[in-house]
């Protein structure tokens, strides 16, 4: 028998972790639950499933930190500069994870970092009063980098209108950066913060301290797909010329072996935790949190910084019943700071709230009307997840 798969690929049965919050819907490589089966007070076994993001928390456990920080301090010796010159790229916005991960590599560890930010697409007033503190306050250099606006636009909007998925171009452009940055300086060592192995990606990240270098190379240009449209139709239906895509084409596959240049994850020697990655933000950065909490979720202090976000995770909703409140939910449970049961009352009361503070905004952006966004999210709302009533949508199946 063979497992159906809804239109993303994902399964068609809706299932929760049993100790977070997350469902088997997250559009991942590694979504599928470990099975286990307890026995319960009267020892019937009950099945349990369990994310792959608890499993890492469960690992996390037992890794020896110690010796993961010296792994850390060798690989900082190693590039280590005995002059004036950067010796780390750190990529980011001066999220507090970005703060925490380029203040501690300087303050703690004596490296010299250059912080390298992709511009957001409309920044909140937080998150550029967060981005100047990062400097200001946090004792940091920093190259901001804003591509071309037209062109992000126009991306963004084919993002949306094609994959319902507005942040893409951000997020290739935020992920390329930082090497080109690093080939232009000659700085062979970029690290980001958190390995992705704590919010449900392969395991086996934790095992490598490498980053998959596959991401930043690529061998034929004419395989490069922006906003769901191929560079080679982008060249002949849109205004712009090649070298304006620049900043979103990945390097030629021997750049980065040639540059020796090494991608690492923070997470991997260090234990992470988002919340006191906050708190090192806040007393060393000036990170602030908003004064309220984000649509969509209870938070006031997780992706601040760009009015686009909101309406990232609102997607993410749509094509996976996966929003905002979910993932900041599970990541809260697996740090105990929040009880299983208080993260699925928040999940029931916030996940499905419409972002409506920055609307008239994103429309503009995405050169949109009001009628023209619906019909395209409906366009991409799967019928396995939703069920159409008198008053709108509502999920099949949430968690309780």
């Amino acid at each position: 028998m063979t497992n159906k798969t809804s239109r993303y690929g994902l399964p068609l049965k809706v299932e929760f972790c049993s100790k977070c919050v997350m469902s088997n819907q997250k559009p991942n490589s590694s979504v599928e639950f470990t099975s286990s089966s307890p026995k319960n007070k009267i020892g019937i076994n009950i099945e349990k499933k369990i994310c792959d993001a608890c499993k890492y928390n469960e690992i996390k456990k037992s890794i020896d930190w110690e010796k993961r920080e010296k792994e850390l301090i060798k690989l900082l010796d190693k590039h280590r500069k005995n002059s004036s010159a950067y010796d780390v790229v750190v990529p980011g916005s001066g999220g507090k994870d970005s703060a925490f991960t380029a203040h501690i590599l300087k303050y703690k560890y004596g490296m010299n970092p250059l912080t390298v930010t992709w511009a957001p697409h409309l920044f909140t007033d937080i998150g550029f009063k967060n981005f100047n503190n990062w400097m200001r306050i946090g004792g940091l250099d920093n190259l901001l980098f804003t591509p071309n606006g037209l062109l992000h636009k126009r991306l963004t909007s084919l993002a949306f209108k094609n994959l319902l998925h507005p942040f893409q171009p951000f997020i290739i452009g935020q992920k390329l950066i930082a090497p080109k940055i690093a080939e232009k300086f000659n700085i062979p060592l970029i690290m980001y913060g958190e390995n992705q192995a704590e919010y449900g990606n392969k395991i086996s990240e934790n095992y490598v301290p490498k980053m998959d270098e596959s991401f930043f190379s690529i061998k034929k240009k004419k395989d490069i797909f922006l906003g769901g449209v191929s560079l080679e139709e982008l060249l002949k239906n849109e205004k712009f010329k090649l070298n304006e895509y620049e900043s979103y084409i990945p390097f030629g596959t021997n750049i980065l072996k040639q540059k020796e240049i090494e991608f690492h994850y923070l997470g991997y020697y260090i234990k992470w935790d988002p919340q006191e990655c906050y708190y090192y933000a806040y007393e060393n950065t000036g990170f602030s949190p908003n004064i309220e909490r984000t649509q969509g979720s209870y938070s006031k202090y997780s992706s601040i910084d760009d009015k686009i976000d909101y309406f990232h995770y609102y997607t993410t909703l749509i094509k996976f019943g996966i929003g905002r409140a979910t993932y900041d939910a599970s990541q809260e449970i697996r740090n105990n700071k929040i009880t299983r049961d208080e993260g699925i009352a928040l999940v029931n009361r916030f996940d499905q709230e419409f972002p409506d503070k920055y609307f008239r905004e994103f429309l503009d952006y995405i050169d949109f009307t009001e009628s023209n966004f619906w019909k395209t999210i409906e366009k991409f709302r799967p019928k396995h997840l939703w069920k159409k009533e008198k008053n709108g949508y509502r999920l099949k199946k949430k968690i309780r």
